[in-house]
């Protein structure tokens, strides 16, 4: 006999979420609220301090570095459409979300993860012109293409998340705890009592064809990249200079889209709640955090820059120190 099938037609429409991994901190929420506060300012200082570098100089006006601001821009917005949120939980004692708020911050944060798996797929088809093509490198990554390529990399996941958004917007939802930190797709859609074959078929399309082209598109380049490496000294000393950062970044982003993927697929209720907090911000925490020290560290010309403002600041500073007491250096 067939099991009975639930009617939720008596069910009103939820209209806002309960978010379920926020706990009374005490007098120590104010701690941390302070602590995120500072982690989210350091990180917008971090990155609007290499993206005006890279905008201010010159020198620094070429794809490689175009495609890296473009990232960096993508994870400002990625921290924007987390940290203002947990910042307003934090300081709240109901733990709540409007449905419509929710489907926005699913909006930016998938867009966010959007945005950077097309970024990464363009600049490791940029290396891979500038290092195994170098000769046509300026012919085929002129200014316009690069342009058009960040274009692309940024109007082409709006469609697909803008769907994504609406058919889960569309759903009838029956139930309200949301056993997350924040809102995502798949915990929301769980709790919608209609049927979500639709929301299912097109996620798993998109996953399959968007992001695992994207993926491959990454492996080809560096596999290609790999292979010039062996046959040339000079272009594997630029392959090391300037690919290093971009597979350490890959690399990052990819575990934590990969933590947060089993953080929602799996049962995690025998892990400790703080450990899947931690797991559960790391892809849109240490990103944007670890991606400013990684490329303004590593890429030559971003620190000869730095470098180049310090040691003047550092005169400058000394100048005028001096200055008091009529031993000036100018």
């Amino acid at each position: 006999m067939a099991p009975p099938v639930a009617n939720w037609s008596h069910v009103p429409q939820v209209a806002v979420f309960s978010l379920a991994w926020y706990t009374d901190l005490g007098p120590w929420r104010f701690v941390v609220f302070f602590v995120v506060l500072l982690l989210y300012l350091f990180i917008v200082g971090a990155n609007l301090l290499v993206i005006v570098a890279i905008c201010s100089q010159r020198s620094l006006h070429e794809p490689m570095y175009m495609f890296l601001c473009s990232l960096l821009l993508n994870e400002l917005n990625g921290s924007a459409g987390l940290f203002p949120f947990f910042l307003v939980q934090l300081a709240q004692d109901v733990h709540t979300v409007k449905a419509a708020l929710c489907s926005l911050q699913i909006f930016c944060l998938y867009f966010y993860v959007n945005v950077q798996f097309y970024s990464f797929a363009v600049m490791s088809y940029d290396r891979y012109l500038a290092i195994c093509r170098p000769l046509r490198y300026a012919a085929l990554m002129r200014p316009r293409a690069a342009a058009l390529l960040i274009f692309l990399s940024w109007c082409l996941p709006v469609v697909a998340i803008v769907t994504m958004t609406t058919l889960s917007a569309t759903l009838t939802y029956c139930r309200h705890v949301l056993e997350r930190l924040y809102c995502d797709n798949y915990s929301v859609v769980k709790l919608s009592c209609d049927d979500t074959v639709v929301n299912n078929v097109y996620g798993l399309l998109y996953t399959f064809i968007v992001l695992f082209g994207l993926t491959l598109v990454i492996i080809v380049c560096y596999a290609r990249i790999l292979r010039v490496c062996f046959t040339s000294l000079k272009q594997r000393q630029k392959a090391l200079s300037t690919c290093t950062p971009h597979l350490a970044s890959l690399f990052n982003f990819s575990l934590g889209c990969f933590l947060e993927i089993i953080q929602s697929r799996l049962n995690m209720a025998a892990v400790p709640r703080w450990l899947r907090v931690v797991l559960s911000l790391y892809f849109v925490t240490f990103q944007p955090l670890f991606n400013p020290l990684l490329f303004g560290l590593n890429l030559s010309k971003i620190r000869a820059l730095q470098i180049n403002k310090n040691i003047k600041c550092l005169f400058f500073n000394l100048d005028k120190f001096l200055s008091r007491f009529g031993l000036g250096l100018v």
